[in-house]
């Protein structure tokens, strides 16, 4: 009788799944654990250090010294930190909408049924997986004023003399703006996946309704996207607040400190000043600032944005 009941314990099948998902839990954490080692070594831990500098006087080559909040203190008496907060907030301003936009656009575009479909897909993507710093050097060429293609085409079709774009501080941060078309891929293909997964139905009950294009994009692609909307407008605000190889590679920050974004300060602050924990102290100045802007938009989103599992 003890040996039927052991046989039917072996012959349960939630056993089997038992064992099975034990050993599932173990190849996961096993094939993940690469990750969360790097996670703690590459991200808290420099985090943790950083939050620690930050209340010191530290220069790398000499003691550590305890300084309390006296980094911060004297960051917000400092001119530049407001100068390099207005020049990367101005950017953010007009590089946010302009990667929607045309991110947004681009794939409306390439997902209609047009013949070389998956060429300009490639063609439209391909560019923002290319190194910054080279994507910096092509348009230094581009929007060069003596000969670049802009003001070759401007000159040739207004016959007037374009802007000094980089050189001009009325033109620098437009012109910084304007190199998101080369970055603008990753957007474009996260709202070229969203849109293939719209509904046919609601288009053409729409259609039969008699509803403009317009209408049915107003009515039924921006609700139904919106939270696509939020995610690229979120990852956007971010990418916008941490620009440097830009400026770094181009302008120098200049002309007169129009280009003198926060990170390139920063920049500055560690490795030119070797003041590393002023650094420090500007680092999580940021952090704060982009933790305060992504909680703003998720909150001031919550009645806009539509989501499946809303009643």
């Amino acid at each position: 009788m003890e040996a039927k009941t052991k046989h039917s314990m072996n012959k349960n099948p939630l056993r089997k799944v038992t064992i099975g998902a034990k050993r599932e839990e173990k190849f996961f954490w096993l094939f993940i654990s690469p990750w969360i080692i790097g996670f703690f070594l590459f991200i808290i831990g420099p985090m943790i250090a950083s939050l620690y500098f930050s209340f010191t006087d530290y220069a790398v080559m000499s003691d550590v010294s305890f300084v309390g909040l006296q980094n911060f203190i004297n960051l917000f008496q400092d001119p530049l930190f407001y100068r390099s907060l207005f020049v990367t907030f101005a950017y953010a301003a007009l590089a946010v909408p302009f990667s929607m936009l045309v991110g947004l656009g681009l794939a409306m575009l390439l997902n209609a049924k047009i013949k070389g479909q998956a060429f300009f897909r490639t063609f439209f993507y391909a560019p923002s997986i290319i190194s910054g710093v080279s994507v910096a050097f092509l348009w230094m060429w581009i929007l060069n004023p003596q000969f670049g293609i802009v003001n070759s085409i401007i000159y040739d079709v207004f016959g007037i003399q374009g802007p000094g774009w980089f050189t001009d501080p009325y033109t620098v941060i437009p012109s910084f703006v304007l190199m998101q078309l080369t970055a603008v891929g990753s957007t474009m293909i996260i709202f070229l996946a969203s849109l293939q997964q719209l509904p046919k139905e609601l288009y053409e009950a729409a259609a039969i309704d008699g509803a403009s294009s317009w209408r049915r994009f107003r009515n039924i692609t921006v609700p139904m996207i919106s939270p696509i909307i939020l995610f690229n407008g979120v990852i956007s605000l971010i990418a916008s607040f941490q620009i440097f190889t830009q400026a770094y590679v181009v302008t120098n920050g200049g002309p007169d400190w129009m280009s003198y974004f926060y990170v390139y300060y920063l920049f500055e602050t560690a490795f030119f000043q070797n003041r590393m924990g002023y650094a420090s102290a500007q680092a999580w100045i940021l952090f704060l600032v982009i933790f305060a802007l992504t909680f703003l938009m998720l909150t001031l989103s919550r009645k806009s944005v539509h989501y499946e599992y809303d009643k």
